[in-house]
Formats: C-alpha cells, structure tokens, sequence
C-alpha cells in the first residue's frame, strides 16, 4: 500500500484541510470585524476633530468681535459678539457626554472655563466692566491654546491609529495568504489522497473479480471462468467449425498422498500440478482447478480428436515425473478423460459431463487416458447394473466364501485359513474379486460386504469347530470400516452370534487405509484389540507409512506382498527387500506372513529367512468350505 493510500495519511488531510479552511474562514471573518471596528473608530475621532474645530471657530469668532468691540463700541460692533457668547457650548457638552474618553477629560476641564468666559463677555457686551474684555481675551486664549493640542494629539492619535491598522491589516492579507496556500496545499494532498483511494479501489475491484474467477491456491481458473469461456468457446466451434477439446484430469491416489503427509504437503502437490499444467498447454489454452484433485483443460481450435490425445499424453508425461516437496520424493500420476465440441456435444455442460465419464474410463480401465464415444454411456449403464446387482447379491446372499489355507513356514502345519469372497452371478456365473471388489469400493458396499463375508467366515469357523477342526480364520477388511467407530461393535456382535473365541479371527488390513483417515483408524484398530481380535497389516511396503504406523498400531502379524515374494529367488533386489522386511517384523515382534508362495525354493528361501507364515498356490489354492476339512485331513496324514 502506497503513503497516498494510508488511512492516516487520509485523516491528516482531512483534519489539514478543515482546520485550513476553518483558519481562512475565521481570518476573513477577523479582518471583515476588524475593518468595521477601525472604520467606527476613524469615524469616531474625525467626528471627534471637527467638533473641536467648530469649538475652536466659535472661540475664534468671538475673539474676533471682541477686538472688535474694544476697538469701536457700537451696535455694529456689539451685534457679532452677542451672537457669538455661548456658541461653542453645544459641541462642548456633546463631547463631555459622547464624545471619545480624551474628549470628555478635555471638555470637563473646558466647559468651566468657558462658562467663565462666556460671562465675562456678556459683561463686556453690558458695559459693566472694562477690564472683563481682557479677562476673556485671556481665557479664549487659553481655550484656545488646550483646543488646539487636543486637536493636535488627536491628529497625532489619528495618524498612529491608522498606521497601527494598516499594520495589523497587512498581517491579516499575509495570514489569509499563507491560509490559501497551506489549504491549496491540503486540497492538493486530499486529491492525492482520493485518487489514492481510487486506485485501491480499482485494484480491489480488480482483485475481487480475479478471485471471482481464479481458484485460490493454485491461482488457475475456477468453475465459473471455465464456464464463461466454454460457452465462448462452443459457441465459436459452432460457427466456424473449429473442433474444441475439453479434457478432465484427475490425480490418482492423492487422498493417500494427503492423509499420510498432511493438507499442506497436498497443496503443494496440487500447486505442482497446476504449473505442469499449465506448462504442458498452449498460451491460448485455458487450465481450471474444478475442486479437489480434479482439473480441466480448455483446448479451442485443437482440431481433432488425435490432437486431444497427444496433449493428454503430454500431460500425463508431465505428471508422471517426481516431485520433490520439503525433502520427499513423489510420483504422481492421473487420468484424463477427453470430449469434443461439436462432435460430442454443442452444449457446454452436457461436454464437460462426458469427458467426466471419459475420466472415470480412463481411471476404472487404468488407460491413463479415455476419449468419449457412446459406447460409454453403455459402460456407465453396465456398471451402474453391476452395482445394484452386487447390492442384491450381498442382501440374497449370492456371494460365497473360498478359504486358502496357510502353513507355518519351518514346518508346514496349517495355522489358519484366509477366506476369500465369490460371487455367483445368476447370469453371467463366477465373477472374480478384482471385478467386484473394486465396484463395492466406489460405491459404498464395502462396509456392508466385509460384514457380510466375516458373519460367513465366523459361520464356517463355528461349523469346523463343531467338526473338531479349530481353524483360525482371517478375512480382508474394507477401508471405510476403519473410519466408522462403530465397526468395532459390530465385529464383537457376529462373534457373540456364533459363540467364537476371538482370537480365532484375524482382520487383515492394508496400510493405505490406515493412514487415510489415521486418527479414527487408530481408535477403531484400538477396539478391536480390545475384543481379542487378531490384526494383520496386510501387503505391506507397497504405502507411504509403514513403518511409522507400525511403531504406533497393536497389530500381530505382517503380510510380504506378493509382488515381493513371487520373484525373490531370481531377483536379488525383492530377496533383500523381503529379508528386509521379515527382520523389521521380528524387531517389532510381529508375525510375519509371505502371501505368493508358488514353489518349493521359494518356500524354502523364506524358511531360511525367518519368515513364520507362508500362503499360496504351491501349498493350496482356495478351497470351497467343503473340501477344505478333507484337504485338513490329507494334510495332517501326509505330516503324520
């Protein structure tokens, strides 16, 4: 923020410019009564002067017509000077009673006096006596002598007061100067300060309109904008047949990403996306964040469908280098559903929904990236018929169980079942895990199919125990089931149900969704320990946060993946990772399982490394419930 624009800059120029223009109006206001009262008072001391003038007249005339008299007493003589007694009175008693200060101590003193002489005169006039005509000469000299330095001081006063007004009004035009220039000056400053405020203004406007338009945290464009410039974008490819591509990119595994190292490591990742992004487009391109992990990326006049791919491509290219953030390494990846404008779609929304449904293509298929046709509206209604189907199949009970069994390492007795879901479709038969299992993640069947399969694995667990087999049971737990506390209490009821110790059961889980959500994961882990359950971190080393987690979990028993074990006798990198792994598990006092066991060497070598617990096809593949008592059976006799 500039000077121009602080808030107390702007005080200082609005109380400057009011106190300025307060002090000019005040001067003016000062000099206007100054001026009225130096008039009033000029006015008064010549008014002042010319009555003493006529008083020194009246004197004078009757001085005159005294001389007269004392030379020739006739009635010529006599006349003037009986018009000339008492003449000068009236203006003496106006100045003793209105007259300025100076005026009424002079006339208090003269009044006598001349009273004095007025009587004398009129003596001479009567012809009393002759030595009255000297008297008064004497005293008219007099009064006349006091009239003429009043008169004099008062000029004198006059003259002084003037120039002190003169003086006095020269510092009021100086004062009312430097008061215009210091308010000119502060009327200066107010406008710089305006335009100041303008400008901010302007800029806020400006930036509440970016931010209108413009996702926060990675500064791309957001939904709004992307909308505004589709429609101009659709609505040129429709008149100038200029094919436009809208591409929809989604990062994979980024709430694993966000959940194990924190919001903030996740925003930077999505800060990394969007200028990868960006820089994997054309200028005229237009990148959006749409919400999340989800992007879109404009692509007017881009020709064909062809075209379209090769910038996917590219982007996915560019996703798929390492990211560095705070001193860790990532590898990211995505997938980019793409549609075009005219030949998919000449609506704005109806295009960005199919290359959403592009998206989701390329992410269920793993293609990294998917174009729309119809043909995936088949799809779409195909997979939405799988999932409403398998929802039927959890209530009619459809789906059955498959228990493969395991076998300690060193000596190949069996110490447990893993049970694994089938589904029989009415219609389409055997439909495979990988194919269902996935489905119920989507789209929250989950939850209810890991309740499904541990009541049925419980169920046969009691059955083989009626049998005099007691056959620990593990079966794989959902994601979403560590994020509901109430999991716990539900997995105590099917035990209860079926009058089970709990310890025969153990619940396999992956790391990525324990540390999806850890804090609930941890509360839930905690409950069921609590009960007796056995847990099981189950294809261990493939996440983010092993080791952390397993520093803080109550768990058992760690299960190798398979795509460790499967080659470890022919790749001396997996034989060490393996090895690696099966020490961390003793250091932690856990159990460590190896799942993917195919042959002989295989079991041999993690016998050899201390692995406790192998499974897998070489030992059995899984089994119907059925079969699995006399498979026990065989089993035990061949160890006899």
């Amino acid at each position: 923020m500039s000077f121009w624009e602080g808030r107390a800059t702007a005080r200082v120029a609005t109380a400057g410019l009011t106190a300025g223009l307060l002090a000019l109006a005040g001067l003016a206001l000062w000099s206007s009564v100054s001026a009225q009262a130096t008039t009033a008072h000029v006015r008064a001391l010549n008014n002042s002067s010319e009555r003493w003038s006529r008083v020194l007249e009246h004197i004078n005339v009757a001085d005159n017509a005294l001389r007269d008299i004392q030379v020739a007493r006739t009635e010529q003589t006599i006349q003037p000077l009986e018009n000339s007694v008492g003449s000068a009175r009236t203006e003496l008693e106006w100045l003793h009673t209105q007259g300025l200060p100076n005026d009424v101590a002079v006339a208090s003193r003269l009044l006598p006096l001349y009273d004095q002489s007025t009587d004398m005169l009129r003596k001479v006039i009567a012809g009393e006596d002759p030595l009255q005509a000297d008297q008064a000469e004497l005293a008219h000299s007099s009064l006349r002598r006091t009239i003429s330095s009043t008169i004099g001081a008062q000029r004198l006063d006059t003259t002084e007061y003037l120039h002190a007004a003169d003086e006095k009004n020269t510092r009021l035009r100086v004062a009312q100067i430097v008061a215009f220039v210091l308010d000119a000056f502060l009327v200066g400053l107010f406008g710089m300060v305006l335009l100041g405020y303008r400008r901010k203004i302007l800029r806020q406007a400006a930036k509440n309109e970016h931010e209108a338009h413009h996702d926060a945290l990675t500064g791309l464009a957001n939904r709004t904008l992307l909308a505004r410039r589709m429609e101009q974008a659709v609505d040129k490819a429709r008149k100038k047949d200029e094919p436009l591509a809208l591409l929809i990119v989604d990062l994979d595994r980024f709430k694993e990403v966000n959940d194990s190292l924190g919001h903030h490591t996740g925003d930077l990742l999505l800060r990394q996306v969007a200028n990868r992004l960006s820089w994997a487009v054309r200028d005229t391109d237009l990148v959006a964040r749409l919400g999340g992990d989800e992007f879109a990326v404009l692509l007017p006049g881009v020709g064909s469908a062809e075209n379209a791919s090769m910038v996917a491509d590219k982007i996915l290219s560019a996703l798929a280098m390492p990211v560095t953030l705070e001193g860790l390494e990532l590898e990211i990846a995505g997938s980019v559903g793409v549609a075009l404008c005219p030949s998919d779609s000449g609506d704005g929304h109806e295009l960005l929904r199919h290359a959403d449904i592009a998206m989701y293509a390329a992410k269920r298929e793993k293609s990294g990236v998917a174009v729309y046709d119809a043909r995936l509206h088949e799809r779409g209604a195909a997979h939405l018929t799988a999932v409403t189907e398998l929802r039927h199949a959890i209530d009619r009970g459809e789906l059955f169980l498959h228990y493969q069994p395991k076998a300690l390492a060193n000596t190949g007795a069996v110490c447990g079942v893993e049970a694994l879901a089938r589904w029989q479709h009415p219609t389409r038969g055997l439909v495979r895990p990988d194919e269902f299992i996935p489905i119920a993640e989507e789209n929250g069947l989950i939850e209810p199919l890991t309740r499904y399969v541990i009541d049925a694995a419980l169920r046969q667990c009691r059955a083989w125990s009626d049998a005099g087999w007691e056959v620990p049971v593990s079966v794989n737990v959902g994601a979403a089931c560590l994020h509901h506390t109430e999991f716990p209490g539900d997995v105590a009821d099917l035990i209860k149900r079926h009058g089970l110790p709990a310890r025969l059961l153990t619940l396999e889980i992956t790391e990525s969704a324990i540390i999806s959500d850890p804090d609930r994961a941890v509360e839930v882990l905690r409950g069921l320990t609590e009960l007796g359950v056995r847990l099981s971190i189950d294809d261990f080393g493939t996440g983010y946060s092993s080791i952390s987690y397993l520093r803080s979990m109550r768990v058992h028993e760690m299960k190798l993946d398979r795509s460790f074990v499967t080659h470890m006798c022919t790749d001396a990198g997996d034989s060490a990772i393996v090895h690696a792994l099966v020490a961390l598990a003793r250091n932690f006092g856990l159990q460590a399982v190896a799942e993917g066991v195919e042959d002989q060497d295989t079991w041999t070598a993690l016998a050899e490394a201390g692995c406790d617990v192998v499974q897998g096809y070489f030992l059995s593949e899984p089994l119907p419930a059925e079969e699995v008592v006399s498979w026990l059976g065989d089993r035990a006799a061949a160890h006899a």
